[in-house]
């Protein structure tokens, strides 16, 4: 059996009328989840900064940039996915490691676009590009995940495998493009180490190379037919250890979207657990942040490494770290997109509070991982009582799941000054299977119309 095939073949065959209807409305809500993301995300420097690189270089007026007006599809994958990862509010699945959101949709939604496809097409798309991607990354993770950044390297393939899908390409076709998904897949971790703008570039050029893969597969330009478990291919290449058979673990009888996780916090989701925990002991005991001699977190080995920092220097570098995270929920009794800014990074009360945070693995919740990314914190006060609380599910997991409610809720907070009407924009992605694409991004040019100068 050759993995690649087999991901093709079930890429091929399945349908919109395959999808159950919780599957559907479902997806239409990670839809929904990136756009605001993605719109939070705009106006951000590193974002404009890829924007105005691409008005040097040009291209056709194929798809709509979230960022005003249009360009090429290949310019539209790198501005609408780059934006949609930089204020950390996009999704994550948990066993595979990856924000699909931020890679897959910007990929599908352009070719759409550009495509004049339906929203039918575009929801099957989706629910393909995250399967597939999912598949990849449990098979690597987490060993994978400790220098590459699974959203840049195994999202690579779920952005080449829904616009394969929405190109209606061949087996063989679809075989080609996740082979030169998978040649071209990167993103290394070491920017974690300056909180450098690079992660943007991870989703983006994820996003476009994917886009890349299956627009020239259409081509007919082929590829490496064993990609994934190849001699010299992804596992062997990049993952100490690796399983082949999660690749096609019930394959075709369940859907790995359904697994998706959505952010309440924005920050980075390995903060998440704890920040629940904390926000779970003040609440429900009436505490002060002043009260507070100390808070211990025992976690996971991967927090330590991606978010182990008591001395974050910019505000994005405080999304990354632990002790930031902990003070900052424990102080304003929120993480939101407004509760990151310099004022609050260089609080001298934030600042004082991290000092007294102190991080390290626990064996229950190591041993855990990736299935469940848990945490168990203790706040001990000046006085001498103790707070003692743990779970396995930061909120928004599928166990503790976001309402369908509250995520339209934190759509129109994200949106919030960023376009007229966000009722409007919700009701037309949670009826895509209604309408065309175009429709709605037409809808959504005439939003960032409205706000150019007259």
């Amino acid at each position: 059996m050759i993995l690649t095939k087999t991901l093709a073949e079930y890429a091929n065959k399945i349908s919109f009328e395959d999808l159950p209807d919780e599957v559907v409305e479902f997806t239409k809500l990670c839809i929904l989840d990136w756009y605001g993301s993605a719109l939070a995300g705009k106006d951000e420097k590193p974002v404009q900064s890829i924007k105005e690189l691409l008005n040097e270089w040009g291209g056709n007026e194929q798809a709509s940039l979230v960022t005003g007006g249009k360009s090429s599809i290949g310019n539209a994958c790198l501005v609408n996915a780059a934006a949609s990862h930089i204020v950390e509010l996009d999704d994550i699945h948990k066993s595979s490691i990856i924000h699909a959101g931020t890679v897959v949709i910007p990929a599908a939604v352009a070719v759409a676009e550009a495509y004049q496809l339906s929203g039918r097409e575009l929801i099957t798309a989706v629910a393909v590009g995250y399967e597939i991607c999912y598949r990849i990354g449990e098979a690597v993770s987490p060993s994978h995940y400790y220098y590459w950044h699974n959203t840049a390297t195994c999202g690579t393939f779920g952005s080449a495998a829904a616009v394969a899908k929405l190109l209606k390409l061949s087996v063989e076709q679809t075989m080609y493009a996740l082979g030169n998904a998978g040649t071209q897949a990167a993103g290394l971790w070491e920017f974690i180490e300056d909180g450098a703008n690079t992660k943007q570039l991870h989703t983006a050029k994820a996003a476009y190379n994917g886009a890349l893969a299956a627009l020239l597969a259409r081509k007919n330009f082929t590829s490496a037919s064993k990609i994934l478990e190849g001699r010299r291919g992804f596992f062997n290449a990049m993952s100490e250890k690796y399983d082949p058979e999660k690749i096609t673990m019930n394959l075709g009888s369940e859907f790995k979207i359904m697994e998706n996780s959505f952010k309440i916090h924005a920050s980075c989701r390995h903060t998440h657990p704890a920040m629940d925990c904390i926000l779970d002991i003040m609440k429900e005991n009436s505490l002060q942040h002043d009260q507070i001699q100390n808070i211990s977190i025992g976690t996971y080995q991967t927090v330590l490494n991606i978010t182990d920092n008591p001395t974050p220097k910019t505000v994005y570098a405080s999304k990354f770290s632990s002790q930031f995270c902990a003070a900052l929920i424990a102080v304003k009794g929120s993480a939101s997109l407004i509760d990151y800014n310099e004022e609050i990074l260089h609080s001298p009360v934030i600042n004082e509070l991290m000092k007294k945070v102190d991080v390290q693995e626990d064996p229950y919740f190591e041993n855990a991982y990736p299935q469940k990314w848990g945490a168990k914190v203790i706040i001990t006060l000046k006085d001498g009582r103790t707070f003692i609380e743990s779970t396995d599910y930061p909120k928004g997991d599928p166990e503790k799941a976001a309402s369908r409610k509250e995520l339209i809720e934190k759509f129109k907070t994200m949106t919030r000054d960023k376009i007229q009407d966000a009722e409007e924009q919700v009701d037309a992605i949670l009826r895509l299977e209604e309408i065309q694409v175009s429709e709605w991004i037409a809808m959504e040019v005439r939003e960032e119309s409205c706000k150019q100068p007259q």
